[in-house]
């Protein structure tokens, strides 16, 4: 289209715009912009529409025969619609790859290097709901990107240094030292959150236990042998519960993708030096701070980016620009991603545009903010348990699968509970984190038990019963997807339907990678149940007229399968043969 307007006499910088139309009559696809371009010209914008028509048609309608028909509509769109034998080669191209890419190219344009920063949890502290949707976006986008072939590198940047931790050291060592004969570390901590919370209890009640706790904060700074094994011990657990939680979710998260606050610790000095090397360092109040103009407060005043407290403590600005400087610098990164809470966007904002100013981070490194809303209870406040508690993200991941097994049992009460379990788990687990993905990323999202397990609307149950209603079409014929034989034909307008969303996967997950909208790609995937379920009540598949018709809306199955497994594993979301 960008060649048929340029042949059209419209300049190469007005921007061709591809659109899904509203309404399917209109086409496959809708071609926007001419309106724009014959503003700037001063022509007719339908006549110019016409003249953009005549120059694609040799094009799209040419030896490829990629459209049937393109034409004119309203004051200047241009509807595009396809060729079934087009598509239907196009499929049937997808099919015989035996790479499983499902369309999607091995190799983009322009491969990089992507550094995803994702979960970030506390060590203090077990795992909770607040970190669920880092987790399991960070995770979606990783896989995403890695599918599509860029050189993905996994950073999860926990949180393993500062004063609180010289406070939990001190009441290990307090533990310990009560009860020498005991079991130890793994003893005291066996319950995280119950001890963190004893020992800030202590270190806001007894001014002797706080004098210590700082007392090892200086310890651990300074590298004391004895103070840092307790600090490996408790970070050593504290992973060890890490990785528990990352187990049962599915997340492709490592030891060897942990670098967490202490891997910067050293270079922190460095960063300030630098800074003031820079020019850009000036001290506000005893602390060291770097303001740039364009962040200003209410009052018009700059607002500070503090990386050096007035008592020589460094802050969070100062952790992330070293790890900007490691990210960009060492592992060559090209884009950078950050999955955090919305809540932290003015503190993305400022320390990219002080990276960039002191020269961390090269202009050619793209530096990406992923923000993401808060989960909301049914009363609208942030997801608590009924006493007001934070919720252990593994309580919520337990519960999950404990009503996915009810809801499993009461369905299909005849199976083996070894498969019922194993349904459980999948159905559990993929709800939670569909419930999640499926939202619009920036916004706030309402968690419900009652639609995240329901078998209708844009829920996992639903597209998990959509594949396993695939594949159960295989078992009742008593053919194995792998001795199919004969092409694709799309001769019914419920198999064109079906045929058109099955060649738009990669154009879902393309814009997965692009926006960071795993959003994208549920909702692609709800579209294709649905177009599924219009061919299979329009077109019988085993009970086909004919070999050559059934044999191709078996194709048409075995691709719908296919592509609903390989998006659903996009999103770390397991299918099952049988619900």
């Amino acid at each position: 289209m960008s060649e048929a307007f340029q042949a059209a006499g419209i300049q190469a910088d007005v921007p061709v715009m591809i659109a899904l139309p509203a309404k399917r009559e209109f086409g496959d696809y809708q071609a926007n912009g001419v309106m724009a371009a014959a503003k700037r010209l001063g022509t007719n914008p339908r006549q110019l529409a016409t003249k953009v028509v005549e120059a694609a048609g040799p094009i799209l309608v040419g030896p490829e025969k990629l459209a049937e028909k393109v034409e004119v509509a309203g004051p200047g769109f241009i509807n595009i619609h396809l060729s079934k034998d087009w598509l239907s080669s196009k499929l049937n191209a997808i099919l015989g790859g035996a790479d499983g890419r499902l369309g999607v190219p091995d190799k983009p344009d322009h491969r990089q290097t992507v550094v995803v920063d994702y979960s970030a949890p506390n060590l203090a502290k077990e795992m909770h709901v607040g970190h669920l949707r880092s987790t399991i976006i960070g995770d979606a986008l990783a896989r995403v990107l890695d599918f599509i072939g860029h050189d993905v590198i996994r950073q999860n940047h926990v949180g393993d240094w500062g004063t609180q931790f010289g406070m939990l050291v001190a009441y290990l060592t307090d533990l310990l030292w009560q009860n020498p004969q005991g079991d130890g570390a793994d003893t005291a901590l066996n319950d995280l959150e119950e001890f963190y919370r004893q020992a800030k209890a202590r270190f806001d009640t007894d001014p002797a236990f706080a004098d210590a706790a700082r007392d090892e904060v200086v310890c651990l700074q300074a590298g004391d042998p004895e103070t840092l094994d307790k600090w490996h011990q408790f970070r050593e657990i504290s992973l060890r519960h890490c990785e528990q939680v990352y187990g049962c979710l599915g997340v492709l998260l490592t030891d060897a993708d942990i670098r967490g606050e202490s891997s910067y610790n050293d270079d922190l000095p460095k960063v300030v030096e630098d800074l003031d090397k820079a020019g850009l360092l000036q001290e506000s109040q005893g602390a060291q701070c770097v303001f740039l103009e364009e962040f200003k407060g209410k009052d018009g005043e700059p607002l500070p980016v503090i990386v050096q407290k007035t008592g020589g403590g460094y802050l969070y600005a100062t952790t992330d620009l070293a790890g900007m400087r490691y990210r960009a610098g060492v592992l060559h990164a090209d884009r950078i991603l950050y999955v955090t809470d919305a809540r932290q966007a003015l503190h993305f904002q400022q320390v990219f545009a002080v990276a960039r100013e002191a020269g961390f981070v090269g202009r050619g490194v793209c530096l990406e903010h992923v923000p993401f809303g808060t989960m909301m209870g049914a009363d609208g406040r942030p997801f608590k348990t009924r006493t007001g508690d934070t919720v252990k993200l593994m309580d919520l991941l337990d519960e999950a699968q404990q009503r996915a097994l009810a809801f499993v049992s009461e369905k299909n009460p005849d199976l083996p509970e070894d498969q019922r379990r194993q349904i459980a788990r999948a159905v559990g687990i993929g709800a939670v984190k569909y419930a999640d993905l499926s939202q619009n990323r920036s916004s706030d999202y309402v968690f419900s038990w009652d639609k995240m397990l329901s078998l209708d609307g844009n829920t996992a149950p639903y597209m998990q019963y959509a594949y396993a209603r695939v594949r159960s079409i295989f078992r009742k014929g008593l053919t194995e997807s792998g001795e199919l034989a004969g092409v694709i034909c799309l001769a019914e307008r419920a198999e064109r339907a079906l045929g058109l969303k099955l060649a738009q996967f990669p154009e879902a997950v393309e814009t997965v990678a692009r926006d960071c909208l795993p959003s994208v790609l549920c909702a692609y995937l709800y579209d294709l149940a649905g177009a599924f379920m219009g061919f299979y009540e329009s077109c019988p598949v085993l009970k086909a007229p004919d070999e050559a018709t059934r044999a191709s809306r078996l194709l048409l199955c075995e691709l719908t399968a296919r592509t609903i497994r390989t998006g659903l594993n996009l999103l770390g979301i397991d299918t099952i043969e049988q619900m």
